[in-house]
């Protein structure tokens, strides 16, 4: 039986009070998420540069991911315009910091909530008009935003989206983890314990099953729908950066507000199954792709 460090416990729950962009930039430090990610954005962008002339400026529109590693490559690409949408005014000062420093003065930063801005057809209108310009976008990424969205939404936004903010040309991008699993070491499987177990609640957010539901809507005829699988590691030495982890991927506070007592048994738990065992948490997740009159094969 594995004995449990006290010291260590209260430093796994201390890190539950951290801010989601912290939570985050730890993710990206110690797992291998965002070069995943950024592998299978290089090949969405790649396919639209095969597809659109070399010298149209393109632009993009990052939804909830302002400060992640993959601001480099759209930054990079998307010399049109780059427009960042995140709810946390934290995450956007430190790119605002960073345009100021870099000069790029062709990324936007836009505060707000993405459902509140999408999942009505006025409100993404109102958003083309006085958030971009009334220009259109030829990339729109979601790349983990769509945890904070109900399944039942997906639909609207993606509808929104398509119809009033993606040019005619482009594609959407959007990331996520995969909803089941029977393998205990991955973030799916911790999701749906806990959640399941405090809060009757689990994961029926699957990329794959809304896949084939895209696919049998006539909005998206002509669309090339695509979806891969990838798996990510995640790592650290540090228990309280181990638990930071934890707490985002169980969505607390923002969506469950575990009590305290819960809170020390999945501590307690996550110290006993993964880091006195030196157990890595996997992720398996979806990768889709939507692209929209492109004329060559799409990438994903």
């Amino acid at each position: 039986m594995v004995k449990v460090n006290t010291k260590l416990i209260e430093r796994g729950l201390r890190a539950a009070d951290s801010q989601i962009f912290k939570e985050d930039k730890i993710w990206s430090k110690y797992s291998n998420d965002k070069v995943d990610i950024g592998e299978h954005l290089a090949r969405v962008i790649r396919t639209l540069s095969k597809a659109l002339p070399l010298h149209k400026d393109l632009r993009a529109l990052s939804i909830g991911s302002s400060n992640e590693p993959q601001f480099r490559i759209l930054e990079t690409n998307f010399r049109g315009g780059l427009y960042l949408l995140d709810l946390e005014e934290a995450a956007l000062d430190i790119v605002k910091e960073r345009i100021k420093r870099q000069s790029t003065k062709h990324v936007k930063l836009i505060r707000g909530d993405y459902n509140k801005a999408f999942l009505l057809s006025k409100n993404a209108l109102s958003f083309l008009k006085n958030k971009l310009g009334a220009k259109k976008i030829n990339l729109i990424t979601l790349h983990h935003s769509l945890y904070y969205c109900p399944e039942s939404g997906w639909h609207d936004i993606f509808r929104n989206l398509y119809k009033y903010i993606l040019a005619s040309e482009g594609a959407m991008h959007a990331v996520l983890m995969a909803s089941k699993t029977n393998n205990p070491y991955t973030t799916t499987w911790v999701y749906n314990h806990f959640a399941g177990k405090f809060f009757n609640h689990y994961n029926n957010q699957s990329l794959q099953v809304f896949k084939e539901e895209l696919k049998r809507n006539p909005l998206y005829r002509g669309a090339q729908i695509l979806s891969k699988r990838s798996c990510v590691s995640f790592f650290s030495d540090d228990f309280e950066k181990f638990m930071a982890v934890i707490w985002m991927i169980l969505l607390y506070p923002q969506v469950h507000r575990f009590t305290l007592k819960q809170r020390e048994h999945i501590t307690e738990f996550t110290y006993k199954k993964f880091w006195s065992k030196r157990k890595s948490l996997l992720q398996l997740q979806d990768h889709l792709v939507v692209y929209r009159g492109i004329g060559v094969k799409g990438l994903v």
